[in-house]
């Protein structure tokens, strides 16, 4: 029904976000809302998926199209929810996901959340084969070591903005400086910096 939505930043939650358009506030459920911490009162794009049942009306927004491919695949396998198949994308990068089912990787979807190997199999089952359109420019060479997702961003980019979504989170230099030594030990993407960070700053 939306295939987006444009407008500004106007609300960051730990569940989701507000986007503002022509003086309607939309609240998007996303996989990752912090990375649009840095964004606030910015123009951004979310793409949309509307998700109806008889007991939810709820708009979910993703970052990239990939995204809301993956999770409206991953709505169609047995036992996957909406709020499931949101920490799984939260958890993970799109192409991961997608060589851990084309590659049969069990062993690597049931460290997602909620993710057991009876839904592991079931992913697998259900969605081998039928991924390709979400990341084609990765097939043939899905696998390739090349394509890694986390090449996609350089880590002091990536590093970079995660420093200024913490900072208009209200984290103090102090705070940051502090975590910053062992963040640079590590290649991330920018949501994952944020994540990993938020972990040692809020114990």
């Amino acid at each position: 029904m939306y295939e987006f939505i444009k407008g500004t930043v106007e609300f960051v939650g730990p569940e989701y976000i507000v986007i503002e358009n022509n003086g309607i506030g939309y609240q998007l459920s996303t996989p990752n809302p912090f990375i649009y911490a840095s964004k606030m009162e910015t123009m951004v794009i979310v793409y949309t998926y509307h998700y109806v049942r008889e007991d939810i009306n709820a708009l979910y927004g993703f970052e990239t199209r990939e995204e809301k491919k993956l999770f409206t695949k991953l709505l169609n396998v047995s036992g996957i929810g909406p709020k499931g198949a949101l920490a799984i994308l939260a958890s993970g990068e799109v192409q991961q996901v997608v060589t851990a089912i084309e590659n049969e990787d069990e062993s690597f979807l049931i460290k997602f959340p909620g993710v057991g190997k009876k839904t592991a199999r079931q992913m697998i089952l259900d969605l081998k084969g039928k991924l390709q359109d979400i990341v084609p420019d990765y097939f043939p060479n899905l696998f390739n070591a090349d394509t890694h997702p986390l090449h996609t961003q350089t880590n002091n980019t990536a590093l970079e903005e995660a420093i200024l979504a913490l900072k208009a989170l209200g984290y103090s230099e102090k705070e940051i400086k502090k975590i910053s030594p062992e963040l640079r030990k590590e290649q991330l993407t920018t949501d994952q910096y944020i994540k990993k960070a938020l972990q040692r700053l809020l114990k």
